[in-house]
């Protein structure tokens, strides 16, 4: 006797409607290339702004130095952040919005969340810990409870968990608000590996 196959799931639905998504087309200066990878056993969303020429490129999130430093804070390496389907990356927009003139990237457009974070979330059920990565996906989240800058949001971290941690972007941008505020390392790493450890740990 023949089994059919599994019948796809509300995700599998939802991330072949993101990978095909054109959206943009057109307003994007390159060819749409939505970059998600979460799975069924998510228990960890990392939520960033939007994917960098490096990702855009690569086809996998995190593939750049900010990477680098995102894997550090979580305490975990480079074959764990991308085997371990416990964790999964979802930014507020999945297309590399492109290089603004003065440098840097430009905002992630709001249509991209709107149109696809809530149908994404309700397909993650097994969800325990959101980080929200820089400020832009800190707004668009937590609305009238984010701070006035994304320093008030990230330093206010205890008033959004345990579901919820704002972290500053892993970008080297960065390097000098680290400096400037060593309370971060202090406090929030410390707490963000230890939520890290348990996750990965829950199944082990």
């Amino acid at each position: 006797m023949t089994t059919s196959p599994d019948p796809p799931s509300d995700l599998d639905d939802v991330l072949a409607d993101i990978r095909a998504c054109r959206a943009c087309a057109g307003e994007l200066p390159h060819v749409p290339r939505p970059v998600v990878r979460v799975f069924p056993e998510t228990r960890l969303l990392i939520c960033g702004q939007a994917p960098g020429r490096r990702v855009h490129e690569s086809g996998l999130p995190f593939t750049d130095p900010s990477g680098d430093r995102l894997r550090d804070w979580l305490g975990v390496d480079y074959a764990t952040f991308y085997a371990d389907r416990r964790i999964g990356v979802a930014a507020q927009a999945f297309c590399y919005p492109g290089t603004a003139v003065k440098g840097g990237d430009y905002p992630p457009p709001r249509r991209c969340a709107e149109l696809w974070r809530p149908r994404l979330l309700q397909a993650l059920p097994r969800m325990e810990l959101t980080l929200l990565v820089g400020g832009y996906a800190q707004a668009w989240a937590l609305g009238g409870k984010a701070g006035k800058t994304m320093t008030e949001t990230v330093r206010a971290w205890r008033d959004h968990g345990p579901s919820i941690l704002p972290l500053p972007h892993p970008s080297w941008r960065n390097t000098a608000w680290l400096r400037r505020n060593p309370w971060f390392k202090d406090e929030v790493l410390p707490y963000l590996r230890h939520r890290v450890g348990g996750i990965l740990a829950a199944d082990a």
